[in-house]
């Protein structure tokens, strides 16, 4: 089942390049990097929201879907920017939210201005429920995920409207063809969340939290029982348009499971879960769903949501550690069945921010550590002012990572040894192998280790083995040959002097094994 080889990578515009000297990344900042991620190996650019918007929501609060931020530049720049990708041999996606709008945008405006108004059905509008009292309650008790009340009251229309972000960003009502419709006609290219069906019984939430007023509601407003038809019609429209002729509904969606492995407090825990090897490695049971052709699956380990995948999965105590576990995290990443996708600043092993030095000062310690600023943070081009983000004084929209005089890509596209040359490696050498790599079966293998990762790719006659320890004190291993037996090479090793034989692998260390059928 083959349908995407791509290498993506993921563009926050804000921290991306800073091309006028605003301290605000933007459009022409991205092309004058294109050089650069096409040497990198990747052939489709992923844009995180650029249209116009208030930005109460880094711009997945849309106003005009069909209009650019103007910091970020115009739609003028925009078309320069798929000019100059195309001439590259690059592909490009734009990230539309299509969820809710803005509240700013005129179809709310509109909406919000009567109970009579054509386009008061667009959104989500109930009546209060009123105690014995006469006293004013929310509809249900659903929470949003920004911790408040699923609803806000509207005082000119004395109703209740749905957000399950934050008040300005008001659900669109799917469940109305003519609101549908008018979603479809803007240029929408891409999309992230399917939270676009909803229960629209609005029943309460399972009390999980007890003494709270509200409750956590995903599992009614997000894949809905609609969601298959809404799809349907989004892939009727747009996507056998401009994308993929295959049957299905979606060519893929994102996994996010393995984002919220340390991340989120379980039910009847005080503090949110360590992260753990075994529980990442269960993860992988995703690959069996490509290797069967019942599913393709996509890969990544950061977005603009989350913490960096250095800190958070394995080691950033030194700069030697930081490239090597980053090279085992690249090696592990590379020769997994499906789409791959990096996030900006991945390839050079950006790392967090450290206790009370990130902007979110002063919070408590599991805030700063979960926190997606770090992923946020301007991107580290050069050892001058800025981390050549932006010019001499001018302060950027937010401050640079402290590592910006060594972790930038000045420095590192000079070291042959360095993670960034790793990944370049990498990702020449998965697209070489691509069906082996990208559309190969996958088997996992169980070790007496549990902090080793081991699996096999299998494709046509050629047949790989990864093996990775994910963790920072050495590991036993039986060796390859057990699996293999003698007829097998290392295509890719990061500490080098590896063997076929049961050996240790020291910290962080990863192999790749190949051999022919």
């Amino acid at each position: 089942m083959q349908i995407d080889s791509n290498h993506n990578y993921e563009i926050y515009p804000a921290s991306f390049k800073d091309s006028n000297g605003d301290g605000v990344g933007d459009i022409p900042g991205i092309i004058s990097k294109l050089d650069y991620l096409h040497d990198l190996g990747v052939n489709v650019i992923h844009i995180c929201p650029h249209y116009q918007s208030p930005q109460v929501d880094m711009g997945y609060d849309i106003s005009d879907y069909e209009d650019v931020y103007r910091p970020y530049g115009t739609v003028d720049d925009v078309q320069a920017l798929i000019n100059e990708t195309h001439a590259r041999g690059m592909k490009i996606n734009f990230d539309l939210a299509i969820n809710h709008s803005s509240g700013h945008h005129q179809w709310f405006l509109e909406s919000r201005s009567a109970k009579d108004n054509p386009k008061r059905d667009w959104y989500f509008w109930r009546p209060a429920k009123w105690d014995a009292e006469g006293n004013r309650q929310l509809l249900n008790n659903w929470r949003s995920h920004f911790n408040i009340p699923a609803w806000t009251w509207d005082e000119e229309t004395e109703e209740y409207y749905l957000h399950v972000d934050a008040p300005e960003m008001p659900d669109f009502n799917w469940e109305n063809e003519e609101t549908r419709r008018a979603i479809y006609n803007p240029s929408m290219v891409f999309w992230l969340e399917n939270k676009y069906s909803k229960d629209i019984s609005f029943p309460d939430a399972d009390i999980t939290d007890l003494g709270e007023v509200t409750q956590p509601a995903e599992r009614h407003y997000n894949n809905g029982p609609r969601i298959h038809k809404f799809l349907g019609e989004m892939k009727e429209i747009l996507i056998v348009m401009f994308v993929s002729s295959s049957s299905g509904q979606l060519n893929m969606v994102f996994n996010y499971v393995l984002m919220s492995l340390g991340q989120k407090k379980e039910k009847g825990q005080k503090s949110r879960s360590p992260f753990n090897i075994p529980a990442f490695k269960e993860m992988s049971r995703w690959q069996h769903f490509a290797s069967n052709s019942v599913a393709w699956v996509t890969l990544f380990l950061e977005n603009h949501d989350s913490p960096r995948s250095i800190s958070r999965f394995r080691s950033d105590a030194s700069v030697e550690m930081q490239v090597t576990s980053g090279k085992m995290l690249a090696m592990l990443m590379a020769t997994m069945t499906g789409t791959l996708f990096l996030y900006q600043g991945q390839e050079r092993g950006i790392k967090q921010c450290k206790g009370d030095k990130i902007c979110l000062k002063n919070e408590l310690d599991e805030l700063w550590e979960t926190a997606r600023d770090h992923a946020r943070l301007p991107i580290q081009l050069d050892s001058g002012p800025n981390a050549g983000f932006t010019v001499k004084g001018v302060k950027p929209w937010m401050r640079v990572n402290d590592d910006w005089k060594i972790q930038n890509v000045e420095v590192q596209s000079r070291n042959p040894l360095g993670l960034l040359s790793f990944w370049k490696r990498m990702l020449k050498t998965r697209q070489e192998y691509k069906e082996l790599f990208v559309y190969g079966s996958y088997k996992s293998y169980s070790t007496e280790a549990e902090e080793l990762f081991v699996f096999t790719k299998e494709a046509g006659k050629l047949k790989s083995l990864t093996v990775v320890n994910m963790f920072g004190k050495e590991q036993r291993w039986e060796g390859a040959a057990i699996i293999f037996g003698d007829n097998c090479r290392i295509l890719v090793e990061n500490i080098g002097g590896g063997s076929t034989r049961g050996e240790t692998l020291s910290a962080w260390e990863g192999r790749v094994y190949i051999t022919t059928l």
